[in-house]
Order: C-alpha cells, then sequence, then structure tokens
C-alpha cells in the first residue's frame, strides 16, 4: 500500500467527526470517497496530510509515517507533518492561487523554494505539467482572467510540481459551472490513466462510478462500506449505502 491510514479519529467540540477509520490504497488506484454532507469525508481528507491533525491514529505514505496518540503537538510534530504533506499533493473545492502571480509563476514557486529546484528546471516542468492539462498557453496568464476550470487544472499541475506520491482532492468540481466540470475530471482520468495514485471525496456520483477503482462510503465520520463501484452502485452489502445512492439515481 502507498498509504494507510489506521484509526484514524477527528473531533471538534466533543463531536466526533471521523471515528475511527482504517484503509489503505495501493500504488496507481484511483479512490472515491462517498457519503452525505456532514458524514466526515473532507475532514477525514485533511487528516490524512494533517492539515487538520487528528486526535488518534496515524498515516503512512510511501516510508513516511507519523502517528497521534493524544500528546501536545509541538514542533517536532509538526517537522514530520510537513515531512508527510510533501508526499502528498492536494487539490481544493477553491483554487487557491496566488492571485498576484502568474500562473506559471504558481507552479514553480513550491519545487523553488521548498525543494531548491533551480528556476531553469522548475520552468521546464511546469510548461510541461500546463501542457498536460491543457493550459500551455496560459502560462503568463493571472489567475484573475482563467475560468473556473481552468484555474481549478492550474491548481492541479501546481499540486504535481511538487511529485507527490498520491493526489488528494476535495470536491474538486463543486465550485464550477456544470459545463466546467469535464475539464476538470478528464485530467483526473488521464492522470489515472498514467498511473497516478488518486483520492477524491466527490458528489460526483457518475465519475466515480466510470472512474473510481474503488468507492468508499461514508456516513457519520465511520466507513460504512468500501468495494468496487459495480458493487456500491448496483449491489452494495449495507442497507444505508443501497439508501444513498438509490436516491441519487
Amino acid at each position: 500500500m502507498v498509504l494507510e491510514a489506521e484509526r484514524v479519529g477527528k473531533a471538534f467540540g466533543g463531536v466526533a467527526a471521523v471515528r475511527d477509520v482504517s484503509f489503505g490504497v495501493a500504488a496507481g488506484d484511483f479512490l472515491a470517497i462517498i457519503g452525505p454532507s456532514g458524514c466526515g469525508k473532507s475532514t477525514l481528507l485533511r487528516c490524512l496530510n494533517f492539515l487538520e491533525i487528528p486526535d488518534s491514529g496515524s498515516v503512512r505514505v510511501g516510508d513516511v509515517r507519523l502517528a497521534r496518540d493524544g500528546a501536545r503537538w509541538g514542533r517536532a510534530a509538526e517537522a514530520a507533518a510537513h515531512r508527510l504533506r510533501a508526499e502528498l499533493g492536494m487539490v481544493f473545492q477553491g483554487f487557491h492561487l496566488f492571485p498576484h502571480r502568474s500562473v506559471i509563476d504558481n507552479l514553480m514557486l513550491a519545487p523553488m523554494v521548498v525543494k531548491r529546484v533551480p528556476r531553469a528546471q522548475a520552468r521546464a516542468e511546469a510548461e510541461a505539467l500546463l501542457a498536460k492539462v491543457g493550459l500551455g498557453a496560459f502560462a503568463e496568464r493571472m489567475p484573475g482572467t482563467l475560468s473556473g476550470g481552468q484555474a481549478q487544472r492550474a491548481a492541479i499541475a501546481r499540486a504535481l510540481a511538487m511529485k507527490p506520491r498520491v493526489m488528494l482532492y476535495d470536491e474538486p468540481t463543486s465550485a464550477l459551472d456544470p459545463e466546467l466540470v469535464d475539464e476538470v475530471l478528464q485530467v483526473m482520468r488521464d492522470l489515472d490513466d498514467e498511473g497516478m495514485t488518486q483520492i477524491v471525496v466527490t458528489h460526483e456520483m457518475r465519475f466515480a462510478r466510470a472512474a473510481a477503482d474503488s468507492i468508499i462510503y461514508m456516513e457519520h465520520g465511520q466507513i460504512v462500506e468500501r468495494a468496487p463501484p459495480e458493487l456500491i452502485f448496483a449491489n452494495a452489502a449495507d442497507a444505508r449505502t443501497r439508501r444513498f445512492v438509490s436516491r441519487l439515481a
């Protein structure tokens, strides 16, 4: 497994958002996490890279493992979290591009600052990534001039610039107009074809059914079941999953 979560838990104000969740993802797999609003999907995703500090459990990505045992979160733990985050690319609902920097500068910044990549190399790699996501002609544009779909594709390219082991997406199409959704989903399909390991929290059921290798259904902060898409949508083992997908049919 390239990523493993073990007994991850997170609460806010005494209310559990994620409850003792464990799962793994093999290299090259595309995992979709679905479930009703408020079920803990996005919190779980943010716990995987310790953007939300779990109250309990551990996460391993490649050779980097970080555990949370209830002890005080200090500088040493944050340094370990930084190493873990370097293995993960994160794409949010909003695009989070730096508005005062060009598209290509957005891609070049982290490799140059964090990994000390020479500027010429960072630019060449950024240009290749922009071409990959269909934005080769937009390198010098400012983020505010892009459509929502273009901005989200640029955000994906920026995450890829750090050469992560796993890509994480938190509802990457929820802020987009319907006609722009497919262009972002196509980039994710292309990455899957190339063997990129991906985890997506999504409400795009047609996409999850068509593209994912497996699907996790969550409810009340817990994994109800995990199965291939054809079973989740046609013959789910748990009645709660069947009720959820039937409402979307």
